[in-house]
């Protein structure tokens, strides 16, 4: 993640899947929702817990909530809303605790003790409530971050094929076009329009290499 030189760096607000190694980096964080759903659903299929599958209700009515705020063009959610819903997600957090209790065993062994998935996932949970709930209280975060995810599956599916690049320039290449083509698609520009703009010397292909 050093190499890639783009983490270092960053300084606005992070979305990802809660990998322990990315909170080492200076940058504000939000946890990707899609992820925890993945997770809550195993837990309650698993291990037949109520509690995940309230806490996945939970997440998706705040997300309902946000994007009919915005509907309505509001920018922000008011604070009695925040707090009511900031109240209950610690709830349901408290009731799974009690549920999946930890007692560290009489004979410490080496290394981390183990805990059940469950229990895991709610220290986690708990340690990073604010991550968590980033989408729901800054209205520039994202629930997710599957967008982000599409636009390297694309790399991925051609590494699987193909093995990979004959050579690192090539990757490089392939990299940078893909990189432009995604981001004209972000900003609701054509893609053939923006390679012509860009051969063309507009201006519009200007912008869209400044964050190359």
């Amino acid at each position: 993640m050093d190499d890639i030189a783009i983490l270092p760096d960053f300084k606005g607000i992070a979305v990802h899947d809660c990998w322990k190694s990315y909170f080492g980096y200076d940058c504000v964080h939000a946890l990707c929702n899609a992820h925890l759903l993945r997770e809550l659903t195993f837990i309650q299929e698993r291990f037949k817990q109520a509690w995940a599958k309230e806490l996945m209700l939970l997440l998706l009515k705040m997300k309902a909530i946000k994007e009919k705020a915005i509907q309505e063009g509001r920018s922000s959610i008011t604070r009695s809303t925040l707090q009511k819903y900031h109240k209950q997600y610690q709830q349901i957090i408290q009731n799974g605790f009690d549920i999946n209790p930890f007692k560290p065993p009489e004979k410490k062994s080496l290394g981390r003790y183990k805990k059940t998935p469950p229990r895991n996932l709610l220290e986690r949970l708990k340690k990073h409530k604010e991550a968590a709930l980033r989408f729901f209280t800054d209205f520039k975060v994202p629930f997710d971050n599957n967008f982000s995810e599409r636009d390297i599956r694309m790399m991925k599916l051609k590494q699987k094929i193909s093995g990979g690049f004959r050579s690192t320039e090539g990757a490089k290449i392939f990299a940078r076009i893909r990189s432009y083509i995604m981001t004209a698609r972000k900003q609701n520009v054509n893609p053939f329009q923006a390679l012509a703009d860009l051969f063309g010397n507009n201006s519009v292909g200007y912008y869209l290499t400044s964050d190359l």
